[in-house]
């Protein structure tokens, strides 16, 4: 087990690697639609594109690097995979091992989101709650990956995960070859570090900007001290939620960067409303925050070619109950501070 593990473990992560990647996911996902907004554009006078990876299967950016990392695993005599998750990645693991015939395992935090609690379900995939947090389910990943002989996935430090996320920013590039600003929600990083990845090795003048929740801020932090840090992890944004920095996509992301930018708890329901009025999308609060950040970067963008990732779409019915209270939700209006909320 252990040479296949060092393989699959320290595969390269690359351009070349993300093109390989690309003949693997296309065979199982179809590019998703890239549409220029004309009232964003207006609004934060920029062109702005939204990449639609909530319109994937499994609702986010995520299945594209489930599906590589699985077409890989399955040359192996395996009886499984584990994974922990709030949600889209273990959907995505999910959906993936089921594609290919792998048993799949995912643990999720206690009171995850019930929608992608269902999801996951639905796939077959055992699923099982444990823990407070994040990073509570990955202690127990650990214990049951070792008991059954289950090949763990993690979320971040998995070469094939990011190449395989890679192949969107093709998919980009090949409908804007000049674009100026990515913009990328950031939690355990592998979006990040495959834009990165893609973008700087093909057009390096295009700035690749990230977003995350500040109440879950530690990829934010360790970006600024270059360093792996910890931090409070307590955001509803699933996409956000982590309270740590994972190595393999932090030493991509910590030098590959323009900007890091931070979204408080009302910004992200507002994002959420954002979406909706400006591109008739429901989405989750990680999936709606690059249009956010771009509002909050506007004077930077203005004039440029904007591409914003809209990651996942697998909002909790609470989520969106909230986020419609925002003005913003009817009108496109962010209101002047402070926020204020109008009757459901």
């Amino acid at each position: 087990m252990k040479n296949y593990l060092d393989e699959v473990k320290n595969y390269p992560i690359s351009l070349n690697e993300v093109i390989r990647a690309r003949g693997v996911v296309s065979s199982f996902v179809t590019p998703t639609q890239l549409t220029r907004y004309e009232g964003l554009s207006r609004l934060l006078s920029a062109d702005i594109f939204i990449k639609h990876e909530n319109h994937n299967p499994t609702g986010s950016f995520k299945i594209r690097g489930g599906v590589n990392l699985m077409h890989h695993l399955k040359q192996f005599d395996l009886s499984g995979v584990i994974t922990f998750s709030t949600g889209n990645h273990g959907l995505s693991v999910a959906t993936a091992a089921k594609w290919v015939g792998l048993e799949a395992v995912v643990v999720v935090p206690e009171q995850n989101n019930p929608s992608k609690n269902r999801k996951i379900h639905e796939t077959g995939a055992k699923l099982i709650e444990a823990g407070k947090t994040f990073e509570d389910a990955s202690t127990t990943v650990k214990q049951v990956s070792q008991e059954h002989e289950l090949y763990y996935v993690h979320p971040a430090d998995e070469p094939h995960l990011i190449n395989g996320v890679g192949t969107e920013f093709l998919e980009i590039l090949e409908e804007v070859p000049d674009i100026d600003v990515m913009i990328v929600p950031l939690g355990a990083g592998s979006e990040a570090a495959a834009a990165i990845t893609v973008l700087k090795t093909i057009r390096p003048q295009t700035e690749v900007i990230a977003v995350q929740a500040e109440n879950s801020p530690a990829a934010h932090m360790s970006w600024q001290a270059k360093t792996l840090t910890t931090s409070e992890n307590t955001t509803f944004a699933g996409g956000f939620a982590t309270g740590r920095a994972y190595e393999t996509t932090f030493k991509i992301y910590c030098d590959g960067l323009s900007d890091f930018l931070l979204l408080s708890e009302e910004e992200l329901y507002q994002s959420i409303g954002m979406s909706f009025y400006y591109t008739q999308n429901l989405v989750e609060g990680a999936g709606g925050s690059t249009l956010m950040a771009a509002l909050k970067l506007k004077d930077r963008i203005k004039g440029k070619k904007v591409v914003l990732q809209m990651s996942g779409g697998n909002a909790s019915a609470e989520e969106v109950e909230k986020a419609i209270t925002y003005p913003v939700f009817r009108n496109g209006v962010i209101p002047v501070n402070p926020i204020q909320k109008i009757s459901a």
